[in-house]
């Protein structure tokens, strides 16, 4: 058994807190480990079960048992220990570590233990780090608390970080999402001299080829069909220059052949990229296939495109609804309020379009089919046709909020008077 020496002082568990939230934003995911616990208490299980389903703990197989330190030392006198044991005890201090020393025989020195505990107690912590155990937590404890010692234990603070990944999906096909999701992109990288890298995941009809004006003789799909293949160095050989920090993985936007994956086709290629740049933007099509939903439920932060119409509130409602069952730990996706104020078309105002979502829209973005026309039609970014307009400068907002650079804020609302006085002059 080793040790971290460091202890942590826990809070009850319950709905993920927004500190908790904040805090495991700064989490990286958790390597393919071995984990068991060990738990007296439903109060200690609930947490560590709602931990083992983080995205972050996603690698990381956990088994959860009922009974302490006693029924670990029974399990592991006929099965190898993992790379992880937790371990809940109510016992005193002096008890606790007796039955700790007869764990220790059966288990491996490389096996690292976490011992949840009811006592708060300065002696048995100074002695528990002496005997080799990794981590003291004071129970109550919650699902953030076992998330962050695991990752504490297990991730190397050496380490190069991580890029950070967005990905944008749209509400419906045509709603503008890869559109918005290049020129973001693209707005990062000038902006703030930060290597972005976009990947097309619309392998079929992908657009990002077009927009940035670009013929790549290869790109994604040769990552994804060669997986074994997939490092930095062959990533590298990959992408497509469009800009000073910019790069692309570019879909083939053929139909030669079938794109069915598994649900992990893109896991690999999402990490590696993850480790050779700052940003990775993830343009995702609208469908909903293992791998999708897969690689939206794994990215650091998502985006909703929607135009302001009923079939795209019910879509982005289904969508809002799932990934926050399954990304209980995040803060919800942004959702980006598109092609708002067309001439002659009902639709729905933006504050009702938000309103049953429970969701701020980070932004409304104006119908302007002649900016995006001729941007589209000659493969440039519209902050290269008019970096003056309206719209390249909500472009550049998005990418600030996206980058953590500024937040969503509230005063924005008022920005939209010229806006919603024009739906409603439409309606008329």
């Amino acid at each position: 058994m080793t040790m971290s020496n460091l202890a942590y002082d826990a809070t009850v568990d319950g709905d993920t807190s927004p500190q908790d939230i904040a805090a495991m934003q700064a989490l990286r995911p958790v390597p393919r480990i071995s984990i068991q616990a060990f738990c007296e208490t439903e109060g200690v299980a609930n947490p560590v079960e709602r931990a083992g389903e983080d995205r972050r703990m996603t690698k990381a197989h956990l088994k959860v048992h009922m009974g302490g330190v006693p029924t670990a030392i029974e399990f592991y006198q006929s099965a190898p220990t993992p790379n992880l044991i937790l371990l809940e005890s109510r016992s005193e201090p002096k008890q606790l570590l007796e039955q700790l020393a007869q764990l220790s025989e059966y288990c491996d020195p490389s096996s690292k233990v976490v011992v949840i505990g009811h006592y708060n107690d300065v002696g048995l912590y100074r002695e528990l780090i002496r005997s080799g155990i990794s981590e003291y937590v004071i129970a109550p404890v919650s699902m953030a608390d076992i998330v962050s010692v695991v990752s504490s234990i297990f991730v190397d603070p050496e380490a190069e970080p991580l890029g950070r990944s967005v990905a944008f999906v749209g509400a419906k096909g045509g709603v503008g999402s890869s559109t918005i999701a290049h020129n973001v992109a693209w707005a990062m990288s000038s902006l703030f001299k930060s290597e972005v890298v976009v990947a097309d995941l619309d392998l079929a009809f992908g657009t990002a080829n077009i927009n940035f004006d670009q013929d790549p003789a290869q790109g994604i799909a040769e990552a994804v069909f060669s997986p074994e293949r997939i490092d930095e160095v062959y990533l590298d050989r990959l992408l497509t220059q469009c800009a000073e920090h910019l790069s692309l993985l570019a879909a083939p936007s053929t139909l030669e052949r079938v794109y069915d994956f598994d649900p992990d086709a893109f896991t690999q290629l999402v990490d590696t990229a993850q480790r050779s740049v700052p940003l990775l933007v993830l343009d995702v099509p609208h469908v909903w296939t293992g791998w999708a939903k897969n690689t939206l439920v794994k990215a650091d932060e998502i985006v909703i495109t929607a135009t302001p119409e009923l079939a795209n509130l019910r879509n982005t409602k289904n969508l809002v609804d799932m990934l926050k069952r399954l990304r209980p730990n995040d803060p919800p996706p942004k959702l980006i309020i598109n092609q708002a104020g067309v001439p002659k078309r009902p639709e729905i105002s933006p504050s009702d379009f938000a309103e049953p979502l429970g969701l701020t829209p980070m932004s409304v973005i104006g119908f302007d089919p002649l900016l995006f026309g001729n941007a589209a039609n000659n493969g440039r970014m519209l902050g290269e046709m008019d970096a003056k307009n309206p719209v390249v400068a909500t472009i550049n907002e998005i990418a600030h909020v996206l980058t953590g650079r500024s937040e969503i804020r509230a005063k924005k609302k008022a920005g939209l008077g010229s806006l919603l006085g024009k739906l409603s002059r439409n309606k008329k």
